[in-house]
């Protein structure tokens, strides 16, 4: 039955189907555009995050140029386990405000905040800097045990901790002078430990004034 013939409904229906397809083919191509304009904003607008430097490994020079670097007495202590004369070393009586680090590496060790008198006649400390910076095991050299300290990134000797040290750890680190080298407070910045100069600027805005 031709179009014209047929009733308005059935006209509608059938115009409608015939529309359908075509309608459907132009949505679908305005949506894949806005689709793909979208996209394209939005790759446009994500920034790469930069890339982290890697962190610095450390290298610890030859038995060689250890010998060079150190004095005797150093090279002794920190590679072959020696103990400096109580009393009679470089640290044992400092009361100077600053830090401690390895003498081989650097790396922050201890500070004179946790420093305290032992009466041993080597320097004396209640906790590490850095307790990261620090490694220990068990030491037996002397026929009984022991637990020795270590430095973590050089493995150098540093001397030994025992539980009879004062509050708050309850805990002494008897070092050895030969195995650190003191920076004081006043040239941690230029020393390149200007992370810790605060520790020491809070401690003296704590003390009352006179």
């Amino acid at each position: 039955m031709p179009l014209k013939d047929r009733s308005p409904e059935m006209q509608y229906n059938i115009i409608g189907r015939l529309r359908r397809p075509a309608f459907a083919l132009i949505a679908g191509a305005i949506a894949a555009l806005l689709y793909a304009g979208a996209a394209n904003a939005q790759t446009k607008s994500v920034t790469p995050a930069p890339a982290t430097a890697p962190r610095k490994v450390y290298v610890k020079p030859s038995d060689a140029d250890l010998k060079k670097k150190l004095t005797p007495l150093q090279y002794q202590v920190t590679q072959h386990e020696a103990t400096e004369t109580p009393f009679r070393n470089q640290y044992w009586d400092n009361h100077e405000p600053g830090i401690y680090v390895d003498v081989v590496s650097g790396e922050p060790l201890f500070s004179s905040l946790d420093k305290y008198d032992s009466g041993t006649g080597w320097p004396s400390f209640t906790r590490p800097l850095e307790a990261a910076n620090i490694r220990t095991k068990t030491d037996r050299l002397l026929g009984y045990e022991r637990t020795e300290v270590r430095s973590a990134q050089a493995n150098s000797h540093l001397g030994h901790v025992f539980d009879d040290g004062p509050r708050p750890t309850g805990l002494r680190y008897c070092m050895n002078s030969a195995s650190m080298r003191f920076i004081p407070a006043s040239q941690l910045e230029a020393e390149g430990y200007g992370q810790y100069a605060a520790l020491f600027k809070a401690k003296t805005a704590s003390k009352p004034a006179k």
